[in-house]
């Protein structure tokens, strides 16, 4: 029996026994260039049979008029709702070995008594090691091998990996905080995020999405099928250069972002990849400040809907 002392979840199915599993959470509502977390989620929703075994009071967590869940309304009746749920879930590797995933909207609210509760089922769970995803739009090319920014709560969970950025300040968002707190608990924690090249930051970009699940694969060890990902990733590159060959523009844009990513992959002195005025190549110091303006964009609260006299 897990005891929540914050109130905020219920036990919906009965607990597995895991041994020291991996906990993978995959939240929507920050920042996700290419829709590359929620296409890496759903793909191992709908491949390894995710059964939720426990549920977390959505009313509590979630401002529905700042994100109004969706009705299908047929004819002269309304025939569904489209309800949020944010859960734990149980599932399966290749193998056969068990992990957990904590999936769905982002809280609005209560973001400590949230990260409290689910330091709970970590706890309750010995969770070996939780792994975040992400994806940032960065001025890179699509032609090019996709870069990966990760982070940890030790130095030595991502050993071997570059960083992109010496310090940023950004809007916060409950998925790194969750990594923060874990880390303060002296829970092992990573944190990945995938480099999306800015033109396609608005469409879906499974190359993306396969990449990190090559990346959770490689740091925890589990079996992660990802041919449907790749195959979907074949099918938008052909669509994609086709698009870019069309217009000259484009083309330039292309080959320009490609000699910028060379030359910065060689260890030369050369421009930031992060999406910005390509025209106008950034310094070093101005790559934090620029994703410090992307993510502030993103996350600012709509205007309000116009009076009426």
């Amino acid at each position: 029996m897990v005891l929540d002392p914050n109130g905020l979840f219920e036990m919906v199915d009965d607990a597995p026994h895991l041994e020291r599993p991996v906990l993978l959470q995959a939240l929507d509502g920050f920042v996700d260039a290419g829709s590359a977390v929620q296409l890496a989620r759903e793909h191992v929703m709908s491949t390894r049979g995710a059964r939720l075994i426990a549920r977390f009071d959505i009313d509590q967590l979630l401002d529905y008029r700042s994100r109004r869940p969706t009705m299908k309304f047929v004819e002269d009746h309304w025939e569904s709702y489209d309800e949020p749920v944010l859960g734990l879930y149980h599932v399966q590797d290749d193998e056969g070995t068990a992990f957990l995933m904590l999936a769905g909207p982002e809280p609005d609210l209560q973001w400590e008594r949230f990260i409290a509760a689910a330091m709970t089922l970590v706890e309750r769970f010995d969770v070996r090691i939780t792994v975040g995803l992400n994806a940032i739009p960065m001025a890179v090319p699509h032609t090019r091998p996709i870069g990966v920014t990760a982070h940890a709560t030790r130095p030595e969970l991502i050993a071997g990996y570059e960083p992109w950025l010496r310090q940023v300040q950004v809007p916060a968002s409950v998925a790194n905080l969750l990594e923060f707190r874990l880390g303060k608990h002296a829970h092992d924690a990573i944190g990945f995020a995938v480099h999306v090249p800015h033109y396609l930051a608005q469409s879906p970009f499974p190359a993306a999405a396969e990449e990190l699940i090559t990346r959770l694969s490689r740091s925890t060890g589990l079996l992660l099928p990802t041919e449907e990902l790749r195959n979907a990733a074949e099918l938008v590159r052909v669509e994609v250069d086709k698009q870019v060959a069309a217009a000259e523009d484009a083309t330039a844009l292309v080959k320009m972002l490609e000699q910028q990513y060379d030359s910065f992959s060689e260890g030369r002195q050369g421009p930031n990849l992060l999406a910005a005025d390509t025209a106008a190549l950034p310094t070093a110091d101005e790559l934090g400040a620029e994703l410090e303006r992307f993510l502030a964009e993103h996350n600012r609260p709509p205007d309000p809907p116009p009076t009426t006299g």
